[in-house]
């Protein structure tokens, strides 16, 4: 049979009832729907070892050999579903490839987070048998949620304009759409298929019918922190979202002092907000984040003179944070599927749990440089690992903060209690002292430091080294 594709994928996300769609396209003799098969995480489906005869290693170097199984080794027409976090290398290969059947799945972005929420709290992630029903009430967090719709959002939009720029289209398909089985034998047809299909799939069931202000515990709360929300932004398709850039949830605003601080991900975040709430004389939880644009700019508007600014910090020390942080500790904070696929895949040299007291200096250093290759592999694109804000380029951070509002001034964490004094004068403040952070490392930096992670790291963050002019940290 001969398809307008070679092979289709589905980009979608968590809870957007992507595991639906492929049930159903799966009930069509001659479509073929492999699952996740570029997630970082696992190959197709958590509990499968390989596909096509290829192991998650074999696609880990080279994803392109299976993408190619799945073109040529298909009954009638095959493809995959695709997640932002998922292989970037992939992700171009199909963007630019008109003989890739796209296919955008979409949900109301406040559904589909409160029932992550939910299947996170239960572990229930698919539903068979309505008695086996697990349920939960969830906390709504506003900024976590404003945080989790700007990545989702700034992925959607890169979909967009690719297809725009290479002068292609897709099937758009809402979460509601496909319980219709018009619009699935629409989707078929689109996709090449010659058959239809009567009725839909009955095997998955509806998770969460109740309304939502049975499924959230602070309901209230959330109703008043989306309705300052620009709604066009929170509810339009794809083919319709605003560019957005700067993650403005991120954003704080002293209480008294015109200051907004812009802060860079594993930056000296805690000590700079400490000294905005004792300029003020305040606690810290008086300062203001979670910020939308409107308030940015109301804000603005309302304090004449403001400054808005970033402290950028040194690459090493910034690479052990998100590496002590995310990766090395297993507690709060750690990316736990990510830590699993570093040691599986690229062999970092950390054991499963907390390490114990047996793990020394040299291992820890070991460790590190281990994760500076990963990171310099990722940064290039050269990993089914999507960049991170923990260690994507301070560089690259600043130009996204400019997308919405350049800061004013951006300062050195190495001169940081100087230049802070001179930004409390510049808005009639007297500064305030410095706290220490309070992170604690298995091994400080000072300890783990050397001639060769400076090297590696200088390798990693060419850029950040010649836009900031940054020495190697025993000079700095």
């Amino acid at each position: 049979m001969t398809h307008a594709f070679d092979y289709f994928v589905v980009f979608a996300e968590m809870r957007t009832g992507s595991n639906f769609l492929e049930e159903n396209l799966n009930r069509y003799p001659d479509i073929e729907c492999y699952g996740e098969v570029f997630n970082p995480h696992f190959l197709a489906y958590p509990d499968k070892d390989e596909l096509f005869g290829y192991t998650h290693a074999d696609r880990e170097s080279d994803p392109f050999q299976v993408l190619n199984a799945i073109k040529t080794k298909s009954n009638g027409i095959g493809g995959f579903r695709f997640f932002h976090d998922h292989d970037g290398r992939i992700l171009e290969k199909c963007l630019d490839d008109p003989k890739c059947g796209k296919v955008i799945l979409t949900r109301n972005p406040v559904d589909s987070f409160v029932s992550w929420k939910i299947a996170s709290a239960t572990g229930q992630w698919k539903l068979t048998n309505a008695t086996h029903q697990k349920s939960e009430k969830i906390h709504f967090d506003i900024g976590e949620f404003e945080d989790h719709m700007a990545k989702l959002q700034s992925f959607q939009i890169e979909l967009l304009n690719r297809l725009q720029m290479t002068g292609q289209t897709a099937f758009y398909v809402a979460y509601e759409d496909v319980q219709n089985i018009e619009v699935m034998n629409g989707l078929a047809k689109f996709l090449g298929s010659k058959t239809e299909l009567d009725g839909l799939s009955k095997k998955l069931k509806k998770q969460n019918p109740s309304p939502m202000s049975d499924k959230v515990a602070n309901f209230d709360d959330m109703v008043q922190g989306l309705a300052r929300l620009d709604r066009f932004n929170l509810s339009r398709t794809p083919n319709f979202e605003p560019r957005r850039g700067a993650n403005l949830p991120s954003y704080t605003l002293a209480q008294k002092a015109p200051l907004l601080f812009m802060p860079i991900k594993c930056g000296p975040t805690h000590v700079v907000k400490s000294w905005m709430a004792d300029l003020d004389q305040v606690d810290m939880s008086n300062l203001r984040s979670n910020l939308s644009q409107k308030e940015v700019r109301q804000w603005k508007r309302q304090n004449k003179g403001h400054r808005s600014f970033t402290v950028v910090r040194h690459p090493v020390a910034r690479a052990y944070d998100a590496f002590c942080r995310h990766i090395f500790h297993v507690g709060p904070g750690s990316y736990k599927d990510l830590r699993a696929t570093l040691r599986k895949v690229h062999n970092l040299p950390v054991p499963e749990g907390t390490p114990g007291d047996n793990f020394t200096l040299a291992d820890m250093r070991a460790a590190f440089l281990s994760f500076l290759k990963f990171v310099k592999a990722n940064l290039s694109g050269q990993t089914a690992v999507r960049v991170d804000t923990a260690w994507a380029s301070q560089a690259h951070f600043v130009q996204g903060l400019s997308e919405f509002a350049s800061p004013d001034l951006i300062l050195r964490e190495t001169n940081l209690a100087d230049e802070l004094m001179m930004l409390s004068t510049l808005v009639g403040y007297s500064s305030a002292d410095l706290r220490e952070d309070p992170v604690n490392y298995r091994f400080t930096l000072e300890e783990v430091y050397n001639e060769e992670i400076e090297a590696a790291v200088r390798d990693v963050y060419q850029k950040d080294y010649l836009t900031f002019g940054f020495y190697p940290l025993h000079r700095s």
